[in-house]
């Protein structure tokens, strides 16, 4: 697959980017797609959740009323789970969400994800370039020139750029991520794919293409 590259101000530097069609083109696989979204969803959970059973609740622990004789069911403690203020029964305890998938099978799903947005043209290719100061405009500048200042943006760079993060933080819906860092979610939770130029070689090395 072929497509035009861009420079800053939406215009044709003349230049062209053939992307390789074992990342790009593949056919695609769902499953794989959905255990990588599921665990990288997963890992992002604190899984701090936590309430007091009756041995954590601070009450009495004298004997209610008789054992015998009252007409209604017996009751030990005031911490029992049945009454106002008891404790929780089978409450959430602290857990890691956490589960491994193996590495071919995320590699799949972000080919599979990249290969959708190739063939729904999702994917503009723009020229590298730099910020000597972080500037938002600039970025939004640049959003109006590509025609995708309504669309939900995620821009792929090769290498970490302090200046393109800090000028776009504050943009919504517009995340900035290095190739290396690309994940399933973020590919599919965005409407646009924006590649730097140089960014395509990453992402093919980091398939494992020479």
């Amino acid at each position: 697959m072929e497509l035009t590259v861009l420079n800053k101000s939406g215009e044709d530097t003349g230049k062209r980017v053939e992307l390789n069609d074992t990342v790009f083109g593949i056919e695609p696989n769902d499953h794989a797609m959905y255990l990588d979204v599921k665990q990288y969803m997963a890992n992002n959970r604190q899984g701090t959740h936590k309430t007091k059973d009756r041995s954590e609740i601070s009450a009495s622990t004298r004997k209610i009323k008789r054992q015998k004789g009252t007409g209604g069911a017996r009751a030990g403690s005031i911490k029992s789970g049945v009454f106002v203020g008891g404790g929780r029964v089978f409450g959430p305890k602290p857990r890691d969400y956490s589960f491994k998938l193996n590495k071919k099978v995320k590699q799949l799903a972000r080919k599979t994800a990249l290969s959708y947005k190739a063939k729904e043209n999702k994917i503009i290719i723009i020229e590298d370039f730099n910020l000597d100061q972080p500037k938002t405009k600039e970025m939004i500048s640049m959003k109006n020139n590509l025609k995708i200042n309504d669309k939900k943006l995620l821009f792929v760079i090769s290498e970490p750029n302090n200046n393109i993060y800090l000028s776009s933080r504050n943009l919504e819906y517009y995340k900035v991520v290095t190739a290396s860092e690309l994940s399933t979610y973020d590919i599919l939770n965005s409407s646009t794919l924006l590649l730097a130029e140089s960014s395509i070689n990453v992402i093919e090395k980091t398939f494992g293409i020479k």
